[in-house]
Formats: structure tokens, sequence, C-alpha cells
């Protein structure tokens, strides 16, 4: 082939203009999707070359002892990105419609690599069946969305798998706590996902209140103008001294009753069908054998649908939602309404879709959640006190 028809140097010149080309020509929203999607279409074929390079053996030639290692010399890669790369080259075979949505730029490679885990020898069979399904999903779903769908998805085709997974996670848990020669403290870990949920919203409830506190000392010193500079401490000292007043907090329980478990799990109609079945605060999918060890010490709370996602809910009318009424709004959308934000339930707002101004109810079918950033950016918007 000459060096006219190589479409690596085809792809190496259109590349060299757009390297040359003014950035201001490259700023608006279009040309941004359209270098992404060019980007995902690049990744594809990158991974399908190495699994093909991988097949050929022509790694071998070099002393490389595996595929992996030869990329990640010969092109400059961390060893887990050559893996991962080779890995999804090689899952490709299996999945024929996600390959050719990467192919075409209509998927990414973390919904491709989501596929890819989710084929076992346990569900293989099922993943040929319903793939086109679940890659229409990936095309419109974003990521975290889309994870979701996969998890559901793999616990209905191999529950038992799913719950051995769940017990994997568990049993990997770990906290190392030791002492440096300077007399400083080395914190690392892995938490499952109930027992990090369950630390994550115990500690962002005390660093909201030594946050609160900070923004207090800044504005007596500096004024109602004061910054997020003229903070006493950063977001990273203030949850290590969170931390530490948690455990200071349960030193002074003098044997008390300790508060039941601070997380919230939604199960759907059917209960441990597991349609819904998740961590509210960081909207993580777990198994229901999961959930059963925490049903004696958690509290359960009771939501009542119309069908579909309506919450039968009745408020007066009042300007702010409160009470059960944020709470079957929070129940239903789970996260800030916005499409370009993932803010958890509990750190949003409840906005009315009709704004109170012009009549709109405050109701739980009139509400939806925004974070505080996208609740102030709409007109009319109501904020609470």
């Amino acid at each position: 082939m000459g060096t006219d028809g190589d479409p690596l140097q085809q792809l190496t010149r259109a590349l060299d203009r757009l390297v040359a080309a003014d950035p201001t020509c490259l700023a608006d929203g279009h040309a941004v999707v359209a270098l992404s999607r060019q980007l995902t279409r690049l990744e594809a074929v990158a991974a399908r070359a190495g699994a093909a390079f991988d097949r050929s053996g022509r790694w071998q030639a070099d002393g490389a002892r595996t595929p992996e290692a030869w990329l990640a010399v010969r092109c400059s890669l961390p060893v887990r990105t050559a893996r991962r790369r080779v890995a999804l080259g090689r899952a490709l075979c299996h999945l024929p419609v996600a390959e050719r949505a990467w192919l075409a730029g209509e998927v990414g490679s973390s919904a491709v690599e989501l596929l890819a885990r989710a084929r076992t020898e346990a569900t293989a069979a099922a993943l040929s069946e319903h793939e086109s399904e679940l890659v229409a999903h990936a095309r419109a779903l974003p990521p975290g969305a889309f994870a979701r769908v996969v998890a559901y998805w793999r616990q209905g085709a191999d529950p038992d798998g799913a719950e051995d997974e769940a017990a994997h996670r568990h049993d990997a848990r770990h906290v190392h706590l030791s002492s440096s020669f300077e007399g400083r403290w080395l914190l690392d870990g892995v938490l499952d996902p109930i027992g990090g949920e369950i630390v994550a919203t115990a500690l962002a409830q005390v660093d909201d209140e030594l946050f609160r506190s900070d923004w207090a000392e800044a504005r007596a010193e500096h004024g109602e103008g004061a910054t997020v500079e003229a903070l006493a401490r950063t977001p990273g000292q203030r949850r290590a001294d969170a931390l530490v007043e948690l455990a200071r907090r349960a030193g002074a329980t003098d044997g008390r009753r300790w508060p039941r478990p601070l997380f919230s799990v939604h199960v759907d109609h059917g209960t441990l069908a597991g349609r819904i079945c998740e961590l509210a605060r960081s909207r993580t999918v777990i198994t229901p054998g999961t959930l059963v060890p925490w049903l004696t010490e958690a509290a359960v709370e009771r939501v009542v649908f119309d069908g579909g996602d309506r919450v039968l809910a009745v408020g007066p009318a009042r300007r702010f939602f409160t009470g059960a009424d944020r709470r079957a709004v929070e129940v239903r959308d789970r996260e800030c309404a916005s499409p370009f934000c993932d803010v958890p339930a509990e750190d949003c707002e409840v906005d009315h879709v009709v704004p109170f101004a012009d009549g709109g109810p405050t109701v739980a079918d009139n509400g939806r959640l925004a974070c505080g950033f996208h609740n102030r950016s709409r007109p009319g918007a109501s904020r609470p006190p």
C-alpha cells in the first residue's frame, strides 16, 4: 500500500492540521463533541489493533513476556492501561454490537468495559440475547446511570454470581493506620459499599458542621464579602478534622446505644426482587443479599408510588418543601435533575417545576431535585431560607 493510501499516514496528516489549527476555531460545543467522538473511535481501533497484535505473537520477537508488557514499553503506557487495552480488544469478539457502536463513536470504552466484565460463563448466553438492548442504554445514558443498568442486569442474569461478587467485595474490606517516624499517622483502606456509605454519610455531616463554623468565623473577620479563600481550613484538612471529631464523639458515648446506621436503601415493589436496590447517597447498586444483614438495625421507611414514579403525597400551600414532601421527591429523583449533574439527593434543594409565584403547588408532583448551583441558575426558583 502506498503512503498516500495508508490510513495511518492519512490520520497523521489530519491530526497535524488539527494541531496547527487555531484552538479558538475548535472552541464551540459541536467541535468539542466531534473531537471527543473521533477520539472514542480511535480508542476502539487501538483496542482492536492491540488484540490483533496479541494474537499475532509478534511481541515475542523483542523478548517481551506479554503483549501488555510490550505495549507498556513501546507505547510508554502504564501497565494497567496497556492491560486494559488488550483486554478490551480481546472482549470485542464476544460483543459484536458493542464493537460496532464503539467504532462508530456512539459509546465509550467505559461502557464496553462494563459489558466485558458482565460477561461470565454464567451470563454469556443472556448477554448475547440482550446485548443490543444494553448497548441502546449505553448510547442514551450517562456512564453512571449505565453502570447501574448493567449492575441490575447482572443481578437478574446471575443472582448467585452477583451475591458472590458482593460477598467478595465485603471480604476485601481493610483499613491500615500506622504511625510514621515523624509521629504523623498514615491512613489507607477500602470499605464495602454499605460500610463506606455509613462512614461517608457520618463524615459528611460533621464536615458540614465544621464548614459552617469556618464560614461563620470568616464572615466575622472579613465581613459578608468573605470568600472561600478566607476559610481557616482546606477541604482536605476539614475532612481530617471531621474524622477525628467522629472518633471523639464515639469515645463520649459512655456505653449508650449506638445510633442506627446512617444510610438509606431504595428497594422497589417486590422488596428483594432487586429492581431498585441502591444506596441513596452514592447510588451504588447493591445486591439484596448484601442488604439482609442490616434489616434488624436499619431504619425502614415506606414510600407509596401511584404507578410509575408518581408519589402519593399531599402538601399544603407552603413555599418550601419539607418533611414527607421533600423526602418523597428525594426517593423518586435520587439526584439533581440537571443532565449535567449527579449531586445526591440529600445535598440538593427541592425546586418547583411550576414556580410557586405562578401558582405552582408545593407537592411532590411539582417538585424536582436541584443542587444549589442549578437551583440558583433558574430564574424565579424558590430557595430555602
